[in-house]
């Protein structure tokens, strides 16, 4: 069954007529890694925060495995579709409590919470001294990867990333990216938003371009131009701040 099915969707600016995203068609498959890409402003974040349902669409219908997103409790429906955000929060607490506390929100067993913990924090090169600190004690990129560890845990059917690997060095974010892979192989859906082209290819299974909150390319990643794309994406960043500059 379709994972994800956009219909018609579009979102306007809570202030102002603005459309920020314009009439969205188009599927996502279970298991599918798709990387959102397109200059700054395009619609990225927005399209995923409308799958999580932190914002509803102004107009068309979004499904999840044939349900409308209106009828899934919210709750129900971050179950399944978790939402990292670039610059993630843990709450005030701990790694190790920012860690526990959706799993035992969810009910389960001291010993399967520390087993489900422990293999993210492997997976994620994610040191047992980092447990202890709060927020404040980790860097960006440091944080990008607890969230991550924290969302993982919950073993989600959609994952939606929005520019993980901002913060994160080289190494990291190369490895974040295989892990990405190997999870979609697993049936994982994965949406990811992310500027740094090179780490998208060769990882994701297709790419969606977007631009002025339209998708003006749908292509499997194995058709894309990807110098292309890049000049694309840095013209149109150009010609936004020219816009904006004569504004």
């Amino acid at each position: 069954m379709t994972q994800l099915q956009f219909e018609q969707v579009s979102l306007q600016a809570t202030v102002g007529s603005a459309q920020i995203l314009q009439d969205l068609s188009f599927t996502v498959e279970a298991g599918e890694l798709i990387g959102l890409v397109g200059p700054s402003g395009a619609g990225k974040t927005s399209l995923l925060r409308l799958i999580n349902r932190l914002s509803d669409p102004s107009q068309g219908s979004l499904y999840f495995a044939g349900q409308n997103l209106r009828q899934i409790p919210v709750i129900q429906l971050r179950r399944q579709i978790m939402l990292v955000a670039q610059e993630p929060k843990l709450l005030d607490m701990t790694v190790e409590a920012a860690l526990q506390y959706p799993l035992q929100l969810r009910g389960l067993a001291r010993s399967q919470i520390e087993k489900r913990i422990q293999t993210w924090l492997e997976r994620l090169q994610i040191p047992q001294s980092w447990l202890a600190r709060t927020e404040l004690e980790l860097s960006v990129g440091q944080r990008q990867r607890v969230a991550i560890a924290r969302a993982l845990a919950i073993e989600p059917k959609v994952l939606l990333l929005d520019e993980p690997t901002s913060a994160l060095d080289a190494g990291n974010g190369t490895r974040l990216m295989s892990l990405l892979k190997s999870l979609a192989q697993q049936q994982t859906t994965i949406l990811i938003a992310n500027h740094q082209l090179e780490l998208l290819e060769g990882t994701c299974s297709r790419i969606l371009h977007l631009q002025q909150g339209k998708i003006i390319q749908d292509l499997l990643a194995a058709a894309v131009d990807w110098p292309q794309m890049r000049q694309a994406i840095v013209q149109a960043e150009q010609q936004d701040q020219d816009e904006w500059q004569e504004a």
